[in-house]
């Protein structure tokens, strides 16, 4: 039976082979550089309790690498090097001048209470920094499953105690609180990023005709997403208020809840927020077998929680026409195989699910300039924006637009730089992976291994630049 890595090392090597690379490196990117096992103890409700942690560098071929941190009780070392090596392919399609990293402690978040998690990462943390996995130039962790900007907030404190005389300590972790040298729109990163990814598929009128669309972009198009968590929610929230899509299925561990006429995506939030699943919401119907709703009719499919939902036992079955891989890896090389060859169109993960790390990068960037973005532009630009208007005016003997003039004469918002520079790095990345998909003379048969293939002459090419 597969594994996860194994799944992520097919794929890449199904697209390498392809590639003339000279002899060994497809072997040298492909493989993980370095991974840290820790098993550490923390006292906790009278006694003793030892938790098992990883952190795998899969490639400097950039510094500093860049992971996220999950807490899960199922995390092991194949899945955290699977995800380290995504993280590589990812930040090289970007153009993000990163290295890959990813690290897990093996745990359950429900099971402990704040002041005990508290007490556990710092732990965590502390073992990381001791042994080089933990600094703003050498390795930098983000949220990931069962984490969350307070988990990082720690992290970085911890950090700043054991290392105070680093400058750019705050730097050593991103996906921080606003008030803890955040940035504005990392929370909602990665599922705007999703949005970004869907719009950019449907302005491309020769990819959406692929996957049997024609015309009316995204408006009224149907789509389940699997996991209401941060990515889920963000990219259900937007795709349906901003572009006019339904969703008319949600999936979570309890279950599925669905509504042909659209669900109330904020009033569904509430309701797994205050209840921990979708059982009992009002606003659609319940069912207990959640994973079965991976198989309704839809037009896109959003899986934004674990890997490896789609498999070769129901392939078969998925009657979307478009997958989005909001979660890393939720689609096997076997179901991926499988979905192509039925015509599905697949969105894959090392695209769909980076507005993360884009956005991350920016945050990093804040950190070491010491400068919140904007800071020094905004009221200049209001002055020229208002500059103008009065000039129209002039011009034209009448008044600007009231319905337009605040938005107008606003000057640039660390938020509004934030979605801007994610959504040129989304939009820019698609036009390159849908070039090389449209290309005859191009090997890449469909957008993942256009992805793959622009990733691994991408980090090829930095290897070349320091005479590997």
């Amino acid at each position: 039976m597969s594994s996860f890595l194994s799944d992520v090392d097919a794929m890449f090597e199904s697209v390498a082979s392809s590639i003339d690379l000279p002899e060994g490196l497809a072997e040298k990117i492909r493989v993980c550089n370095a991974t840290y096992v820790t098993r550490f103890g923390v006292r906790l409700r009278g006694r003793m309790h030892t938790f098992t942690g990883w952190r795998a560098v899969h490639s400097t071929h950039n510094n500093p690498a860049k992971g996220g941190i999950r807490y899960s009780p199922d995390a092991d070392q194949d899945e955290v090097e699977a995800l380290a090596a995504l993280m590589t392919y990812k930040c090289a399609l970007l153009g993000l001048p990163f290295g890959g990293s990813k690290g897990a402690l093996m745990i359950d978040p429900r099971e402990w209470e704040e002041h005990e998690l508290e007490k556990i990462t710092r732990r965590f943390a502390q073992e990381l920094i001791r042994h080089g996995f933990l600094s703003s130039g050498m390795n930098v962790p983000a949220p990931d499953m069962g984490t969350n900007e307070q988990t990082m907030m720690w992290i970085a404190d911890e950090y700043r105690r054991l290392k105070p005389d680093d400058i750019n300590g705050m730097a050593c972790v991103t996906g921080k609180p606003l008030g803890g040298n955040g940035i504005e729109g990392r929370t909602e990163a990665t599922g705007r990023g999703v949005q970004f990814a869907v719009q950019a598929f449907f302005e491309t009128p020769t990819d959406a005709a692929k996957a049997g669309f024609t015309g009316n972009g995204l408006s009224g198009k149907t789509i389940v997403v699997q996991g209401l968590g941060n990515v889920g929610y963000h990219a259900a929230k937007f795709l349906s208020t901003e572009d006019g899509c339904k969703i008319v299925a949600v999936i979570e561990r309890d279950g599925v809840v669905r509504n042909s006429s659209g669900l109330d995506i904020e009033a569904l939030k509430v309701h797994v927020t205050e209840t921990g699943g979708v059982q009992g919401f009002a606003g659609g119907t319940y069912d207990r077998d959640g994973a079965a709703a991976l198989e309704d009719e839809c037009d896109i499919l959003i899986p934004a929680a674990m890997e490896r939902v789609i498999h070769s036992g129901n392939a078969e079955a998925i009657k979307a026409r478009l997958l989005v891989e909001a979660a890393n890896g939720p689609t096997t090389f076997e179901a991926d195989k499988k979905l192509r060859d039925r015509g599905v169109v697949i969105i894959p993960d090392l695209y769909a699910n980076a507005g993360g790390v884009a956005v991350s990068y920016f945050e990093w960037v804040k950190n070491l300039t010491h400068i919140p973005f904007g800071l020094m532009e905004r009221r200049y630009d209001e002055k020229g924006h208002r500059t103008l208007a009065r000039s129209l005016e002039m011009m034209t003997g009448r008044a600007f637009p009231k319905e337009t003039e605040a938005e107008f004469f606003q000057g640039r918002r660390e938020i509004d730089l934030v979605r801007s520079g994610l959504d040129d790095m989304m939009r820019s990345t698609y036009a390159e992976l849908s070039r090389r998909w449209n290309d005859p003379s191009d090997p890449a048969i469909d957008l993942r291994s256009a992805a793959y293939s622009l990733s691994i002459n991408r980090i090829a090419e930095a290897y070349k630049a320091i005479g590997i």
